[in-house]
């Protein structure tokens, strides 16, 4: 009697793997869009439930140490962040930040969006001098990453002016808006709405400084930009 080969059973079943990972994959990907259109919407206790969702499946499909964890796992940060909920967001946010440290390495540009993250929920608290740190390190990785002419570069900027605005450093943040808004202007157009938002900045912290025939400037671009129409 002859012994039928078991390469096609071996193969079938490798099959069934891969589809049912790629079932898993796209479940995670449906779960994650939602949670974004519902933080965008200020749904957050529903946000949440879902978050909680996808980072059941990523832990199940992929176990506790993938990035797609730390995805998953920043998302619902920011969702207890903007409930108030500051104790739940600082642990997630570190669980995010330890994964990605693990597996893309602690100079990766996705951990200098945690560490921002992170950062930003401090400074909403008031917190500066634990925030501080963290967005000079998320600037260092992303200038070395993605070059000094990056927008994530001009995000780190902008995250760390603000800080000195909070702290009434004007003449310390001044620099970094500047260097921010050169980058944006570069990078999107000088009538993009991340241009304006930094050029207002600059605005009341040149007035703050008594520079303000320099501010009156900024406040003259503020002006045309919107009385510019838009198509």
């Amino acid at each position: 009697m002859r012994i039928l080969p078991k390469i096609p059973l071996l193969a079938a079943l490798a099959f069934s793997f891969t589809v049912s990972g790629y079932a898993q994959e796209k479940s995670w990907e449906l779960l994650n869009t939602k949670v974004l259109i519902l933080h965008q919407q200020g749904l957050y206790s529903e946000g949440i439930t879902v978050a909680k969702e996808a980072l059941k499946v990523a832990e199940e499909t992929y176990g506790p140490n993938h990035p797609h964890v730390a995805t998953s796992l920043n998302n619902l940060g920011a969702l207890y962040k903007e409930q108030g909920n500051y104790a739940e967001a600082e642990l997630t946010y570190k669980r995010a930040l330890k994964i990605r440290e693990k597996v893309l390495g602690k100079n990766h540009p996705r951990v200098a969006t945690t560490l921002n993250n992170l950062g930003l929920l401090y400074s909403s608290q008031g917190n500066y001098a634990e925030a501080e740190p963290l967005y000079k390190r998320a600037l260092a990785i992303d200038e070395k990453a993605l070059g000094k002419d990056h927008p994530h570069v001009a995000t780190d900027l902008n995250n760390l002016a603000a800080l000195y605005e909070g702290q009434g450093k004007y003449a310390e943040a001044e620099p970094l808006y500047k260097r921010a808004l050169a980058i944006r202007e570069k990078a999107f157009g000088s009538e993009h709405p991340s241009v304006a938002a930094v050029c207002r900045n600059l605005a009341d912290i040149l007035k703050r400084l008594g520079k303000q025939d320099e501010a009156k400037e900024f406040e003259e671009r503020l002006r045309k930009t919107r009385e510019k129409p838009h198509k």
